[in-house]
């Protein structure tokens, strides 16, 4: 899932900045999905590490948590963003803006569309969420008895929450009427309050297959239902955002905007569900190459917009349109060869320097209860 991700990604952007037309149809127009695919699976892999250490009895440790979470996200952002400072022309054509923002990860407030490295805000909503999840969970533990119906009630309250605030900042910066749409971007896609609730239909995956196992065990056992509800509601979805996600002449649609995020990341989360059951098909599928793919994927997330930018300058005086499939083959090539090539010489060694530095986010012997420092090719959500 994670390769089905980049891929929706590199699709989107590969439209914007190379060809300008949709090179990979449909999916092309709606690969901004790829961002809340990945939220989707962000909140389900950190959910579901702390949710099965805990049912397990240990003690999560907020310091090793946070330890563990920055050796494994930061050292090759941090390689990233300093090519983005030190090459602008080259990465992006465009200075970044101000370095604090990326430190704080606070980029995507007020972020404004165009900047250089400006894909960089999802990953500061996901950072955000990686500080604040952890710490509500440990707070959530205090309630007693009642704090397992307090975490669903928290769930569903925040992806109100979050289609309340997309509908009242929709009304200010959905229409084309008055230019008032230019402001949809820094206001409404990029702001945490309107997209970070896509993290939350992952954790309610987590929650569901480590405190109702029950439940979830009929969900396993039924998991070529949940995929054809799965693939029925996405499809669903991508026809929606393909109709009306934006329209010429009115702006971005009520509905679309409202609620089409939220729905987005709960068709995706049960296509997760159905990932995980081992009796689907789509547990069973390999597709060649895809869990490599998966693998590097944020390594190629955090480059490929920079590829994107400089090879089609330096291969178009050659003849090389940026139309041509020999072009799409080049620039594929390099950001998948680059996304390896952080992998294996910054991403890896950084993880296996943390499982000696910091083995477990939970105090006391160590239990790897979730496989998250090991390569996502050994899981179903590759």
């Amino acid at each position: 899932m994670r390769a089905l991700a980049i891929f929706l990604v590199f699709a989107a952007h590969y439209m914007n900045f190379v060809t300008g037309r949709p090179t990979f149809g449909w999916a092309s127009e709606v690969g901004w999905v790829g961002v809340d695919l990945f939220f989707v699976l962000s909140g389900y892999l950190i959910a579901n590490q702390i949710f099965a250490g805990l049912v397990r009895g240990q003690t999560l440790s907020l310091k090793n948590f946070y330890a563990r979470r920055f050796l494994r996200t930061l050292p090759v952002f941090y390689l990233v963003l300093a090519a983005y400072f030190a090459f602008p022309a080259f990465m992006g054509g465009k200075t970044p803006p101000d370095l604090w923002r990326f430190l704080s990860f606070t980029q995507n407030w007020q972020l404004q569309p165009g900047t250089a490295f400006s894909h960089a805000w999802s990953l500061c909503v996901e950072e955000q969420f990686y500080l604040l999840l952890p710490a509500a969970v440990l707070l959530a533990r205090r309630w007693g008895k009642g704090r397992l119906a307090l975490a669903w009630l928290a769930i569903a309250g925040l992806i109100g929450l979050g289609m309340l605030a997309r509908h009242i900042l929709w009304g200010r910066y959905g229409l084309e009427a008055g230019g008032a749409v230019q402001g949809y971007y820094p206001n409404l896609y990029y702001a945490t309050i309107a997209r970070a609730d896509a993290l939350l239909p992952g954790v309610a995956v987590a929650l569901l297959k480590n405190y109702h196992p029950g439940a979830w065990a009929r969900v396993q056992a039924r998991g070529q239902w949940v995929l054809a509800g799965g693939l029925l509601a996405c499809g669903a979805m991508t026809y929606g955002l393909l109709t009306g996600y934006y329209i010429e002449g009115y702006g971005y649609g009520w509905a679309m905007s409202t609620f089409g995020y939220s729905l987005n990341a709960c068709a995706f989360a049960i296509l997760l569900a159905a990932a995980l059951s081992p009796v689907s098909s789509l547990a069973r599928l390999r597709v060649p190459g895809a869990a490599s793919l998966a693998l590097w994927s944020y390594s190629i997330y955090l480059t490929h917009k920079a590829v994107m930018f400089a090879l089609p300058k330096h291969l178009q005086p050659l003849g090389l349109e940026r139309q041509s499939g020999l072009m799409l083959l080049a620039v594929a090539a390099v950001s998948v060869g680059l996304g390896w090539l952080l992998y294996r010489c910054v991403e890896l060694p950084f993880m296996q320097w943390r499982d000696r530095l910091v083995p477990s986010s939970f105090a006391g012997p160590h239990l790897d209860v979730t496989g998250s420092s090991a390569p996502m090719s050994q899981s179903r959500l590759a």
